[in-house]
């Protein structure tokens, strides 16, 4: 049976390349004792090595197409279990009902996402993406960096992160119109927000990365309505210079910030 074509709509690209899916696998480390949830499996060109390696894999596929192709590959497989939805609608968590790793060739057009909604807890041991080049850049860069912004500092609040290897375009089927690259997440035991900060903290970042020509003391007024006074008393408490902009900070830095406001301004949106 001949497989069905790769959907544009889905923002299905087919890794075929068996080396680089070997090192995929091999980067998330699974052993016996893993259960490993995938991301959009496909065609199950990840799966095979995946299942070589970990004791159990849960892999979610959104195209009702490709169900009857991975059901029958692996219909003898009882260590297989095929999930059909959305993965940003599934309870990872409840799926593993336990520890677990995560790893998928994640769609470009919803990434970000994924990222985010894979970070809530309880959060995978390790995860392992496959990602747009331009995404994974832009997750391990550095404070006042080329490609650092919103992303970078919500993930590395709370992972930390490794570029591994980039992979070509030739490598899929259909081939992108960009590069790609893997990274690997690994959630931090000292994450730099407590779990009730993790939303306000998202706002904050988003809402300064929105603003980042500007100077933090401008930022900070502009987000939270506050005077020149409470901006000022803020900015002392957190140990931040008010003329810098937001693209320096650092993940603790911007914690820093956050816990730093108090009271002042007006209420959190």
């Amino acid at each position: 049976m001949e497989p069905p074509r790769a959907k544009k709509r889905l923002g299905q690209h087919f890794l075929t390349d068996t080396r680089l899916l070997g090192r995929i696998a091999d980067a998330l480390g699974a052993t016996r004792d893993d259960t490993v949830i995938e991301i959009g499996p496909g065609r199950g060109a990840l799966t095979a090595p995946l299942l070589e390696r970990a004791g159990r894999v849960i892999a979610i596929e959104l195209d009702r197409e490709l169900i009857p192709i991975l059901q029958e590959r692996w219909k003898d497989e009882p260590r297989f279990t095929l999930i059909e939805g959305d993965v940003l609608e599934q309870d990872l968590g409840a799926l593993a009902a336990g520890p677990y790793l995560l790893v998928g060739n994640v769609p470009y057009n919803i990434t970000t996402p994924i990222l985010f909604h894979a970070m809530q807890r309880p959060r995978p041991l390790r995860a392992v993406y496959l990602v747009q080049k331009e995404v994974a850049d832009r997750i391990v860069a550095p404070p006042d960096g080329e490609d650092y912004g919103a992303l970078s500092v919500n993930v590395q609040a709370l992972a930390q992160t490794e570029l591994l290897f980039g992979v070509a375009a030739r490598a899929f089927k259909p081939p992108p119109k960009v590069e790609s690259a893997v990274v690997r997440l690994t959630p931090r035991e000292d994450p730099v927000v407590r779990t009730d900060e993790e939303v306000p903290f998202r706002l904050l970042v988003q809402g300064a990365f929105g603003l980042r020509r500007k100077q933090l003391r401008r930022v900070i007024r502009t987000l939270w309505s506050l005077d020149a006074e409470q901006a000022d008393r803020v900015l002392a408490r957190a140990g931040l210079s008010g003329d810098v902009r937001p693209e320096v900070l650092s993940a603790e830095e911007f914690a820093a910030l956050l816990r730093a406001r108090g009271d002042e301004g007006s209420p959190a949106p």
